[in-house]
């Protein structure tokens, strides 16, 4: 256990980036509007690249600037100018896949750290060599890989060479998210960050000469989901991961809400840190994973398995909604803006950075008029609240509904 590993959370924008540093993150990836792997993500201007970075380092928090697409010819003229403004914002790395984009960060950007992007599929100590060499100063491992994979991954490069992998979110059928099947379908190209996920999609087998006799693909009166991969969980495994020498444990979500960026940072946040002083894992953490929209959960590739798909579902596990998130307090009040319906005398979870969750009841409700009201029906309205207990700014209040 004397490795401390870094928590890296993502960021599909500035709000996403705050939330990310205020519910624990040690560094946060994100992308400009161009050449980054999540085109649906909202992303940063050029302006917002310089504002969110500036205010990541003030907060003690590293940025790292995904650079990952598959480029074309097209796209290399854009490119001198973008590594430039990268490099004098201060980004504290380039996340990048192609070899010819690494050789242009090295002429446009030669004091910005290289991470080598999980694009890039490396599976071998041989490979992670290679990069070494041309001066990486972080890989970032295929997901395909088991735990004793990584160990003889860590044993036999420098000590030097960090190594960064996925511990939670989205996971893809493809090899290392390498896929033409979006662009194939709708003309929409992953390797550019536009995926479509049809991996999600439902589906029949068809007869080429009958194709108006769809054929199931399970023995269900209904379609199959046959690409749609779990998501991965490694919360429970943060000892395991720690000892085969991850410097960098990374959540996935770019392209998903404040509220999943904030909620999964605070509990590996927590994780990680009773892992490390010797504590056993809070329960309450990994109740916590369940309070977000995801698929069913596996532990991917760590433990040599294939993590499988869920062919009967496409959508999403939601057992929890965000009822309200605190903007202050006004009148000695707690005030809400409402972002899902919720009732007088109903109970919450309160999330707020840097604590354990707790429940408050809503026993007393005011409108804006400060007149009683028995529930909160309308999106974004000011809702005031009673408690005895003091609420933070920025908290969510969370109400189960599955």
């Amino acid at each position: 256990m004397n490795n401390t590993p870094e928590l890296l959370s993502p960021a599909g924008d500035l709000d996403k980036m705050r939330f990310g540093i205020a519910y624990g993150a040690d560094a946060v990836y994100m992308a400009g509007t161009r050449f980054g792997m999540r085109a649906a993500a909202t992303n940063f201007d050029d302006n917002a690249l310089r504002e969110g970075i500036a205010y990541a380092h003030a907060h003690g928090v590293k940025c790292y600037i995904t650079v990952n697409i598959m480029p074309s010819n097209r796209d290399l003229p854009a490119l001198p100018a973008y590594l430039e403004l990268l490099q004098d914002a201060g980004a504290d790395a380039l996340i990048i896949a192609d070899v010819g984009v690494l050789r242009m960060a090295r002429r446009y950007a030669p004091k910005v750290p290289v991470h080598i992007s999980t694009q890039t599929s490396i599976l071998n100590h041989e490979a992670a060599n290679y990069w070494a060499d041309e001066g990486a100063e972080r890989i970032v491992l295929a997901r395909e890989l088991s735990l004793e994979e990584i160990a003889e991954i860590r044993a036999k490069t420098p000590k030097e060479l960090e190594i960064e992998a996925f511990v939670h979110g989205a996971m893809c059928i493809s090899y290392s998210g390498r896929c033409l099947i979006s662009q194939y379908m709708t003309g929409r190209d992953a390797n550019r960050g536009d995926c479509a996920q049809p991996c999600r999609w439902d589906y029949y087998l068809v007869e080429r000469t009958r194709p108006e006799q769809p054929f199931v693909l399970r023995q269900e009166d209904k379609t199959s989901y046959v690409l749609n991969a779990k998501d991965m969980c490694m919360i429970e495994h943060i000892p395991e991961l720690i000892r085969c020498g991850i410097s960098s444990f990374k959540i996935e979500g770019r392209a998903k809400s404040a509220y999943y960026v904030a909620c999964i940072t605070n509990a590996y946040r927590h994780a990680v840190d009773a892992v490390l002083e010797g504590r056993p894992l809070p329960p309450w953490v990994i109740a916590e994973t369940d309070k977000i929209s995801h698929r069913v959960y596996s532990t991917g590739f760590y433990s040599g398995n294939e993590p499988g798909q869920t062919p009967e579902s496409g959508g999403y596990i939601r057992n929890w909604d965000i009822a309200a998130v605190c903007i202050g307090e006004e009148h000695g009040l707690v005030q809400l803006s409402q972002r899902n319906r919720f009732f007088r005398g109903e109970a919450v979870s309160v999330l707020e950075p840097g604590t354990e969750p707790y429940a408050v009841t809503l026993d007393t409700l005011y409108n804006e008029a400060m007149e009683p009201i028995e529930s909160a029906p309308h999106a974004t309205m000011t809702v005031y609240l009673k408690t005895d207990r003091k609420i933070k700014p920025g908290a969510f209040l969370r109400v189960r509904r599955g």
